[in-house]
């Protein structure tokens, strides 16, 4: 079921407490953020780069703005740079105290949050602490999400091709993503997957949420087939109904088609269904 695009979670009660960093490849360290729920699992995955020998390390979505989930990300730097893959508060909101912890620039596609240096657009390239990002415009989720190849010189690898692509809330670790209407639009998602799709066979990801994965085309690969799923049982729903797409109550299709879900997950999946109803206002089908 879907996850990803809330606010930042904060759970009832005393704050879990913050994460000690996880090594998950040569060159990326992931620190989890303590704001589990339904739509972030685990928490927000904050990926701190660098490679073997490098002092300075870029962060990528810093997460919450939870101090001591902040302090573990500044301890393992220092943070020369900060990157973000969309401005959904679960990923961005962090953002400005960490600038403030660390004096390192927020890099991001949507100006507003950007502190301290120029933005991201699709094909730059973030070259930093011996690692390399380059820039990958996959708007869906949100108009403005980015994905990032991340090369580095890595045994068995080299420093030629990518070692994983951070995906943000594009593609998660386990689960599928909302489609967050009206910001994010499925055919831009759908080409967004379909991009992803063509990285090599056996590219890790590395995500927003949830563990990460060993295969970045398998992972979009499913995911548009979900989503081609997903579309058929909301043609199914207004076939029943007698209506079309721009007629339909979007909460009538979510009790149809996710009667199975956790009614938690409703107003997710009601984004999610207004998207696809909007798909196919613009994608008739016969």
């Amino acid at each position: 079921m879907t996850a990803g695009s809330q606010p930042s979670h904060r759970p009832a009660g005393p704050r879990p407490l913050a994460s000690a960093p996880r090594q998950v490849n040569p060159l990326a360290t992931v620190v989890l953020a303590p704001n589990p729920g339904p739509m972030t699992l685990e928490g927000t995955n904050s990926w701190v780069l660098r490679a073997p020998g490098h002092d300075g390390c870029v962060v990528i979505d810093p997460g919450p703005d939870y101090p001591e989930h902040l302090a573990a990300i500044a301890a393992v730097g220092p943070v020369t740079t900060i990157l973000l893959t969309h401005g959904h508060p679960d990923h961005s909101e962090g953002a400005a105290a960490l600038h403030e912890l660390t004096g390192a620039p927020v890099r991001a596609l949507d100006p507003t949050h950007r502190l301290g240096s120029e933005g991201l657009v699709e094909g730059d390239v973030v070259a930093a602490a011996g690692i390399e990002l380059r820039v990958l415009a996959t708007p869906g989720h949100s108009a403005d999400s980015l994905s990032f190849l991340l090369f580095g010189d890595v045994p068995d690898v080299g420093g030629t091709e990518p070692v994983a692509v951070l995906t943000g809330d594009t593609i998660l670790g386990r689960g599928t993503t909302v489609v967050a209407h009206p910001d994010g639009r499925l055919a831009d998602y759908l080409a967004s997957l379909h991009r992803l799709a063509d990285l090599p066979t056996g590219l890790g990801v590395l995500p927003g949420h949830g563990p990460e994965l060993a295969d970045a085309r398998a992972a979009a690969t499913y995911y548009l087939a979900h989503r081609a799923e997903r579309l058929d049982q909301v043609r199914a729903a207004l076939t029943a109904a007698g209506v079309g797409p721009a007629q339909a109550s979007p909460r009538a299709v979510v009790e149809r088609v996710y009667a199975d879900v956790d009614r938690v997950l409703w107003p997710a999946a009601e984004l999610s269904v207004r998207a696809q109803l909007e798909y196919l206002r613009d994608h008739p089908w016969t």
